[in-house]
């Protein structure tokens, strides 16, 4: 799929509030039918696993459909699966080609704990979700949450190896799926802005804006969060009931007014300092959008701030 750069514009310039109404009901159609799709599913699992890759809003899509099942009469909760990093140990980590840390890799997920609590929620049974505290590197398991399924309840596990073998293979009877922002925009048969480009300006936004990450280490980060992505996320996708499209066609002319002076930052010996240059010129072709009126349960907003969701 891809958005037409041309439309793009001319719906900025002709009614912008409700441009990005549209887009957002659009999305709000897609997890609608996610929701459907779990109910469905309901009877054989309250365990829903959704997976995608780094930048695809994952966090704020199982917040919406939580909400969603919620305003259909069932109790859901969604819980990220970061917290269940093990506490990281240097000497048995698992390491890239060129022997750095490989925070993507599943290895670093305790699977095994993962397939317990599945097990325990299924069969009415309490857990208590442990908490990552990403700032220490290790995992606090006296601060962890205790959730426990009622009838008809649902929980909601997000995270990037959410349909891997060690998981999702484990529990077939989850209700699975699949994001990312996949969507190119093009200017007539013109590629003007990458899919792949919506999803790391997301992630390099948000890394600058909340978690005091430049650019420059966002950038070096990507090229293993791609290869992490092919090895342990993609492969699995088919797994998915349902695989939708988390891009939002006015994300890039919101975007103008936080990537630029973000990328700007970025030095000339970087190695992807070329590519990188594209894509902050990639933005002039489109129309600038007020952040203001980008709404506060807008997906977007997990990446630029000032939402109505709480982000943990």
């Amino acid at each position: 799929m891809a958005y037409q750069l041309q439309e793009i514009n001319k719906r900025i310039k002709s009614d912008v509030k409700e441009f990005l109404a549209e887009c957002d009901q659009a999305y709000a159609q897609r997890v609608s039918l996610a929701a459907d799709k779990i109910l469905s599913n309901l009877e054989r699992s309250p365990i829903v696993l959704l997976s995608g890759p780094s930048g695809s809003g994952k966090t704020t899509t199982a917040l919406k459909i939580a909400e969603e099942l919620r305003r259909r009469g069932v109790n859901s909760h969604a819980v990220a699966m970061d917290n269940y990093f093990k506490t990281l140990d240097r000497r048995t980590a698992p390491r890239t080609p060129e022997g750095d840390i490989d925070y993507e890799s599943p290895l670093c997920m305790d699977m095994d704990l993962l397939d317990a609590h599945f097990t325990t929620l299924s069969a009415g049974g309490e857990i208590i979700i442990p908490k990552f505290e990403f700032a220490r590197q290790m995992r606090n398991d006296a601060a962890g949450i205790p959730l426990q399924l009622g009838k008809n309840e649902i929980a909601i596990f997000e995270g990037i190896h959410a349909l891997n073998d060690d998981i999702a293979g484990r529990h077939p009877e989850a209700t699975k799926l699949y994001i990312s922002a996949r969507s190119n925009v093009n200017e007539g048969a013109e590629l003007r802005f990458k899919g792949t480009w919506m999803r790391l300006t997301r992630r390099t936004v948000r890394d600058y804006r909340f978690r005091g990450t430049d650019a420059a280490q966002t950038i070096d980060m990507w090229a293993n969060v791609r290869r992490g992505e092919k090895l342990y996320i993609s492969p699995f996708k088919n797994r998915a009931d349902i695989v939708f499209d988390s891009s939002l066609p006015y994300e890039v002319s919101v975007m103008r007014s936080f990537a630029p002076p973000v990328f700007k930052s970025v030095p000339q010996d970087n190695e992807r300092y070329e590519e990188i240059m594209d894509l902050m010129a990639a933005f002039e072709y489109f129309e600038a959008i007020d952040p203001a009126l980008v709404a506060g349960d807008s997906l977007l907003r997990e990446f630029i701030g000032g939402g109505t969701y709480k982000y943990h």
